[in-house]
């Protein structure tokens, strides 16, 4: 893609071959646009972006696509909220516990290296760094 220049057309045997969704295809295909480059599918006899019928279903597919993600947004954002009401907090647990960071303290303060600290607690150097870093912070 980075060869293609303005006028050219890209042609694909058929769009599974762009793009992994249809949001995603609709974003690579504006972008091609934007650069004054045209699409064609083979599979796809009606996407042909270098014509003005191929550009208007096109962008009627791109509107249903973007139409879809802001759909699933709402939906995802209606889910966090109602789930935060019923008082579940989303994310993964954190791996270092009260417990774990008072014990990091102590082996630290005994002059273990962080990686022997992490091993001994069975988390990761990263997860000690941000632990000890948002406790001291």
């Amino acid at each position: 893609m980075d060869y293609l220049q303005p006028g050219n057309v890209l042609l694909v045997a058929d769009l599974t071959r762009l793009g992994r969704s249809t949001s995603d295809l609709a974003d690579i295909v504006t972008v091609l646009g934007q650069r004054g480059i045209g699409f064609r599918s083979l599979a796809e006899p009606w996407l042909d972006t270098s014509s003005a019928h191929g550009k208007l279903i096109f962008d009627m597919f791109a509107s249903l696509a973007e139409y879809e993600r802001s759909r699933l947004s709402e939906r995802t954002k209606a889910g966090l909220a109602a789930a935060k009401a019923r008082g579940r907090l989303g994310g993964r647990p954190r791996s270092m516990t009260a417990g774990k960071l008072e014990t990091a303290r102590q082996l630290r303060h005994e002059g273990k290296t962080l990686k022997e600290t992490a091993e001994r607690l069975s988390v990761s150097v990263s997860s000690l760094t941000r632990a000890l870093t948002r406790q001291n912070g």
